[in-house]
């Protein structure tokens, strides 16, 4: 059989080519325009980018035999994920080949910031001595607030713990036995806001860690607050981080990650004058080393060639790791099994400590091990970036969260039943959901609430006394602010009027921690829930 074709293009270290031409052929075109990538796609089987290449769908229309996209780096938006999956193309990344670059970077622009390195090493190359106008402070004995835990959290955490610091840690997924381990201690976003002498971030920017820090949030800082944030761009309002350094608030930042890259040089970050000095900023370097880059061209060439020798790839973006014969007689479940996982973790509070996962009914007849994976992705892709079939699994143990599956031939009423429960530090929440035709299924069970609830982009749910006039109440204040209904369930926890009751909305739009505020404060109202699916 003829080799397998690999067109590499950007500046990948050489070594790549190295491993590729073992058994690929490899064409290497490091300054590939988007027009000549037009032009060359239809004769390749595999493809080796980093961040100059794009990988959209006009250039995926004309991919034939395209079979695998490499991104030598940790994030893939340069390549058009959606349209790839549909053409059952797999799209790889290398999530760790970066890691120790990343942290290292952030303890070098957290001392950076706090001991004014930079602006002593231009002032003096400038010709002045200005010693007594960049006084620094020492971070031994002030408390770090870590904004997410993963892989880079924790060595940041492991340095700054070693330098005699109090660490302070705010991760979703985080559990107490293992913050004990790491010898952190796991609070609220509110106690990193308000109690921390220096904040680093770690988390992806996703719809509730954008815009994060802003100018509400700077006002609960404590003064003279520093932060740090070589994650990504947008997780801080730049224009609010600006005027709260010159007040005073935020003592200094150092930023490696910007709202716009390269950021607008007119910018409110550029426009400190006199303040400027109580800022480092770099330009997106935190990967930026000899050895990353190999590190990641090297795990990017091993997993296509592995990916054509094999038919897998340990990175997975978009395809899972899944040997054919489990799939095929539980396939049609799988995007129930992620919507489940995704619900219980946006219906939970506190750090999961175990998943259970039960398969009732027929789909108990059959290995459930790709509804474990489905699962652990809905919940762990509410928090965290880069979530697949493949790498859930280990986020889900570096997590401290155990998982644990059953089958059982009771399904009750129906004929096939898959739950979910989630155990915290406080109590275990349960989700079930069955198929009623293939992949269209209904969430039929909510912490012991009987409903069919279809999953939608927007549902509400509010606990409530059960009594009239409960449905107008909601209702009306949702109809006031322009939030159509598409649908309502209403159930009850026992079989007679006057207790506990619940009801699930399908909304068209998604309502404002505002309305929700204001849903709260309903005469009957327990509380109001907004979940995204």
């Amino acid at each position: 059989m003829p080799k397998p074709v690999v067109l590499i293009t950007d500046n990948i270290n050489p070594k790549a080519k190295d491993i590729l031409a073992e058994s690929c052929e490899v064409i290497f075109e490091p300054k590939l325009s988007h027009e000549e990538l037009l032009a060359k796609i239809a004769t390749v089987d595999g493809l080796m980018i980093r961040s100059a290449s794009t990988v959209s769908a006009d250039v995926l229309a004309r991919a034939q035999r395209l079979r695998i996209v490499g991104r030598a780096g940790v994030g893939t938006d340069n390549v058009d994920v959606t349209t790839a999956t549909k053409q059952g193309v797999i799209v790889i990344n290398s999530p760790e080949g970066n890691t120790v670059a990343a942290s290292e970077h952030t303890i070098g622009m957290l001392m950076a910031l706090v001991r004014h390195i930079p602006q002593g090493d231009a002032s003096l190359k400038s010709g002045q001595w200005i010693r007594n106008k960049l006084v620094g402070v020492e971070v031994y004995g002030k408390t770090l607030g870590v904004v997410g835990l993963g892989k880079i959290g924790r060595r940041v955490a492991k340095a700054c713990l070693a330098m005699g610091m109090k660490v302070n840690v705010f991760d979703p997924f985080l559990s107490k036995a293992m913050a004990e381990e790491l010898g952190v201690q796991v609070v609220s976003i509110d106690d990193i806001i308000e109690k921390s002498d220096f904040i680093t971030i770690h988390a992806p920017k996703t719809k509730d860690t954008q815009n994060l820090f802003n100018r509400d949030t700077f006002a609960r800082c404590k003064p003279g607050v520093r932060i740090v944030n070589c994650a990504r761009g947008g997780i801080i309002n730049e224009a609010d981080l600006a005027e709260a350094i010159r007040t005073g608030q935020v003592a200094g930042a150092a930023l490696d990650v910007f709202e716009q890259e390269p950021p607008d040089m007119n910018g409110p970050l550029f426009q400190l004058g006199d303040h400027a000095y109580k800022l480092v900023l770099t330009p997106h370097l935190g990967a930026s080393t000899e050895e990353a880059q190999v590190n990641v061209a090297l795990d990017v060439a091993q997993q296509i060639k592995d990916f054509f020798a094999h038919g897998f790839a340990k990175s997975a973006v978009n395809i899972p790791l899944l040997r054919q014969e489990l799939l095929d007689p539980i396939k049609h479940y799988m995007p129930m099994a992620e919507v489940l996982g995704n619900f219980i973790r946006q219906r939970a509070q506190g750090a999961a400590q175990a998943i259970e996962i039960t398969a009732k009914g027929d789909l108990g007849k059959h290995a459930i091990e790709p509804l474990s994976l489905a699962v652990l992705k809905g919940l762990l892709s509410t928090a965290k970036e880069g979530v697949n079939y493949v790498n859930a699994p280990s986020i889900a143990e570096e997590s401290g969260i155990q998982v644990k599956t059953a089958t059982t031939k009771n399904a009750g009423n129906y004929l096939n039943l898959l739950e979910v429960k989630m155990v915290t530090e406080d109590r275990t929440y349960t989700v079930a959901g069955t198929l009623i035709s293939d992949e269209i299924f209904r969430i039929v069970d909510m912490d012991g609430y009987q409903m069919a609830l279809k999953a939608t982009p927007h549902v509400l749910i509010t606990p409530h006394h059960d009594r009239p006039g409960m449905i107008a109440q909601v209702a009306t204040v949702l109809g006031a602010t322009g939030i159509n209904i598409s649908a309502l369930q209403v159930a009850r926890s026992g079989p007679e009027a006057g207790g506990e009751s619940i009801m699930v909305f399908n909304l068209d739009n998604a309502p404002s921690e505002a309305l929700l505020s204001q849903i709260r404060q309903l005469e009957g109202i327990y509380d109001s829930l907004a979940i995204s699916l």
